[in-house]
């Protein structure tokens, strides 16, 4: 969560330094890092609310786990399913805040270095102590913690490889996001294939295991990534280099806070937008658990391949709707961001209604074909890919300069108050209509998108100064 760009206490690495794809050597190990980090935390979350609802919560199970009696007392008495989808929500949510402080500690206290290390080393064990029931609320909090000192901190040394205007940096960062997407996508394949097929402490123990070798990959990298020179300003010399600093630090103006307040407004409607998308790891897998029809000559895959063909397509549409628009934009206007997330809530709303089809379609007592979940994923990654990149530049354009890095980490409360949203709604999904609940997220997209258009006719015109068709 912490900003990416280069920041004074590394030394940044020689411009000549090209040995990985015309890229500084200390960015493969970065990217490699991330990539395995990336291939426990999604293969641990693809496993959690199965592995909790078929077995962790379950009579003879959940009596085991320390201190249990007290925590389920925090979600008001919840069993079964509805239970292991709001500790879900919790954990999920959970990850989106901790990287505020994993940032603070990291810039006041041990340095970047030491606080990824930190990370790695406590996500570790947090995936190996969900080897066993005992230690599962301890496991949770070793993963959210370890994440918050990770997950920042390891981005922002990728932007600290480069001069300030070095135009390799925008390139590094897709190879850093490639990495990201490698491990999402292999991660169920492994982790959630032992989990489901073996035993699902096998699969925590694979998502240990790549969280090892990610640490490894970073310490063996060390001496390729930007040295720190850790040595936080403080008092009178910290007063000298700011008044030192030029005309200091831009101020916010009065021009600049009607956009602050749109930006801060913004903030619920994206976690409204986001529940349809995340829902997928949460009520969305038990569904197809239960209901689809996962047999494939003879032979039934593990439900959590269902994130990897997420991941697949998401990350395939993430770059087809970006050629899309370029190839637009050479002979027509292309659409500003505010069009662009508009066209998302719509496509949202086309993937929650595959959903809908899917259960009002298929007779009662039959499993549900692969056909429309399959239009689901295609459907719902063109939207996702229409929302949360195009909604990030939104933010950061619109964000006063006074306050840009700020804006941005406030960008993911969104994420951590939609994962609490779509925790808090997953509870509903065994006494609700199946059909029901999948149009409840439709709304959720209808809605958020509504918001969209009349941001877009009321707001962004007095914000840019330009009538809506040009407002961007």
């Amino acid at each position: 969560m912490t900003t990416v760009e280069a920041t004074p206490d590394l030394s940044i690495a020689d411009h000549a330094d090209r040995a990985f794809l015309g890229h500084p050597k200390g960015l493969a190990y970065l990217a490699f890092t991330e990539a395995w980090e990336r291939f426990s935390y999604y293969g641990m979350q693809a496993l959690l609310v199965l592995y909790m609802t078929k077995e962790l919560l379950l009579p003879g199970h959940r009596e085991n786990v320390a201190l249990f009696e007290p925590f389920q007392r925090l979600y008001g008495g919840l069993e079964g399913q509805a239970l292991a989808s709001a500790i879900f929500g919790t954990y999920a949510a959970s990850v989106y805040l901790t990287p505020i402080l994993g940032g603070l500690l990291a810039d006041r206290v041990l340095g970047k270095r030491r606080t990824v290390l930190a990370g790695a080393i406590i996500m570790a064990a947090g995936h190996f102590l969900m080897a066993f029931e005992l230690t599962f609320l301890f496991a949770l909090a070793c993963l959210v913690i370890g994440c918050g000192l990770f997950k920042g901190n390891i981005a922002s040394q990728v932007g600290a490889l480069y001069q300030p205007g070095d135009l390799r940096r925008a390139d590094a960062f897709q190879i850093f996001y490639l990495g990201i997407n490698a491990g999402v996508i292999a991660s169920p394949l492994v982790v959630g294939t032992l989990g489901e097929t073996v035993g699902w402490h096998w699969g925590f123990g694979a998502a240990g295991v790549g969280m090892l070798i990610g640490l490894a990959i970073y310490v063996a990298g060390q001496k390729y990534l930007p040295v720190e020179h850790f040595a936080p300003q403080r008092g009178r010399d910290a007063t000298t280099a700011q008044e030192s600093d030029g005309d200091g630090p831009a101020r916010l103006t009065r021009a600049d806070w009607p956009a602050l307040l749109a930006v801060l407004l913004l903030i619920p409607v994206m976690a409204v937008a986001i529940v349809p998308n995340n829902q997928i790891f949460n009520a969305y897998l038990i569904w197809g658990d239960r209901d689809f029809d996962l047999t494939f000559f003879g032979t039934r895959l593990p439900t959590t391949w269902l994130v990897t063909l997420d991941a697949i397509v998401s990350v395939s549409f993430l770059a087809l709707v970006a050629l899309f628009w370029r190839w637009w934009g050479r002979t027509r206007r292309e659409p500003d961001e505010l069009t662009k997330m508009i066209i998302g809530s719509a496509f949202s709303i086309g993937g929650m209604l595959c959903l809908w089809a899917a259960a009002a379609t298929t007779p009662a007592g039959e499993k549900i074909g692969l056909a429309w979940p399959v239009a689901f994923h295609l459907v719902n990654s063109i939207g996702f890919a229409h929302l949360l990149p195009v909604s990030l530049a939104l933010f950061a354009r619109l964000a006063p300069a006074a306050l840009n890095a700020t804006v941005i980490g406030l960008y993911y409360l969104a994420f951590f108050s939609g994962n609490a949203l779509v925790g808090r709604v997953g509870t509903w999904f065994e006494t609700m209509p199946v059909e029901r609940f999948w149009l409840l997220h439709a709304g959720f997209a209808a809605a958020s998108g509504i918001v969209f258009v009349l941001f877009k006719l009321l707001v962004a015109p007095r914000l840019i100064g330009a009538s809506p068709a040009q407002a961007k």
